[in-house]
């Protein structure tokens, strides 16, 4: 059984029904069939970590995920050489937590800002970007397309030198060339080395930079389905960028329990305490409600754009007969607007049809209103010669004189007596 129907006219006519359903049909049970398939099938992550040397980069992401990514500091620093430019090296890890299985790619790029001339430093970056941008549309145009490697960036952690001050003319310029490539989530890093309340004046020197020179940072999206509890909880995720995190994979022991953070002379940086740094929100918003929005972005909004101006740059242009790439925007305006046409036209009907009954009523009123104006006279009329009459026959009683001739007496004879 079925109750609670409603129809609603769409903008192309057809009535769309919505009923609710009395009873259990089985429908609602396609979010656990999505849910058995993606933890069969697993998922993918690719982030890209950016920043200057010994700004915790690797430990950072170590912390993150909670595994060893990259090798100790100690080690490290024995195997490495120091690059001569910008390198972009790739580490992949198959990480599994309560039954659910994530490839991540971490994309390193070492040797980034660590030279004397920096310019176009940002350039090996870009140029893997959008490398990886080329192998997918590659991929796309493939006959078989059923097994596609998706290892485009999804989320670029760009980790800002705790200095105080302002944004340095490396920091802006890389920004401003990959902001529309790639989601940008400015951190800074090593927080532990600033007070809260310098903390909190070069989160406001951050942001007025990236305002003033128009850069794109990742904004969590709002949904018109989203409870009061979830808009508050992305309202506050946000407002704590850019993250002031701190890294560290070592533990210590604070009034019985095992914490991560770092230890000075003066007391213990808990890396999850929210009250000393903010990587509890950054991991939130990277791992746990945001994942899947950094790569739905990254695909509908930036590697369409970019696929967009590749085939225009290579003379391929849509053939609106066989294809017609179409705006949300756009058809959301277009089909608003022939909503407002479809109900200016049945309100200027509507307006005619009121009018046509109108003007025939007020012809049926006028109609009325002769005939009784006739039939008014015509009773006035007669009211008058029956006044006329009944006067007459007063006037004549009143002269003595009767208003017929007595009968039996004839005119021209009288009897004496």
């Amino acid at each position: 059984m079925m109750n609670d129907q409603a129809s609603t006219p769409s903008a192309s006519g057809i009535t769309v029904i919505r009923k609710k359903l009395q009873g259990y049909v089985g429908f609602a049970n396609l979010p656990n069939q999505v849910h058995r398939k993606s933890v069969k099938t697993g998922f993918q992550f690719t982030c890209m970590v950016v920043g200057e040397s010994g700004l915790g980069k690797s430990t950072l992401v170590n912390t993150l995920f909670n595994t060893q990514l990259y090798p100790p500091k100690e080690i490290a620093e024995l195997t490495a050489e120091l690059p001569q430019t910008v390198e972009i090296k790739s580490t992949t890890a198959d990480i599994e937590e309560n039954g659910v299985k994530l490839k991540l790619t971490v994309v390193d790029t070492p040797g980034f800002g660590d030279f004397v001339n920096n310019e176009e430093s940002w350039k090996p970056i870009l140029d893997d970007i959008e490398s990886r941008c080329d192998a997918y549309l590659e991929q796309e145009n493939r006959v078989n397309r059923r097994k596609m490697a998706d290892n485009r960036i999804h989320a670029c952690l760009y980790f800002i030198s705790p200095t105080g001050h302002a944004l340095k003319a490396v920091d802006i310029e890389f920004m401003r060339r990959l902001h529309t490539r790639v989601n940008l989530i400015p951190i800074i890093a090593k927080a532990d080395t600033m007070t809260e309340e310098e903390v909190v004046a070069f989160k406001e020197r951050i942001l007025a930079d990236i305002n003033y020179h128009q850069i794109q940072i990742y904004q969590a999206p709002v949904y018109e389905y989203d409870d009061m509890e979830t808009i508050a909880e992305n309202s506050e995720i946000m407002s704590k960028i850019p993250f002031a995190v701190v890294g560290s994979d070592k533990e210590f022991d604070v009034d019985g329990r095992r914490v991560r953070g770092r230890m000075y002379p003066w007391g213990i940086i808990e890396v999850d305490n929210e009250d000393h740094c903010d990587f509890v929100k950054l991991r939130q918003m990277l791992i746990r409600t945001h994942m899947e929005e950094l790569k739905e972005y990254t695909n509908d909004v930036l590697y369409e754009n970019y696929r967009t101006e590749k085939l225009t740059a290579m003379g391929i242009q849509q053939d609106p007969s066989v294809f017609k790439e179409v705006n949300p925007t756009q058809k959301m305006e277009e089909e608003r607007l022939a909503h407002e046409q479809k109900l200016a036209k049945m309100e200027s009907e509507m307006r005619a049809v009121f009018q046509a009954k109108v003007t025939e009523k007020e012809a049926k009123l006028k109609h009325s209103e002769a005939e009784l104006y006739a039939r008014h006279k015509e009773m006035k009329e007669a009211l008058d010669r029956q006044r006329a009459d009944l006067e007459e026959k007063k006037r004549r009683l009143e002269s003595g004189r009767p208003n017929t001739p007595e009968k039996g007496k004839k005119k021209g004879f009288s009897f004496n007596k």
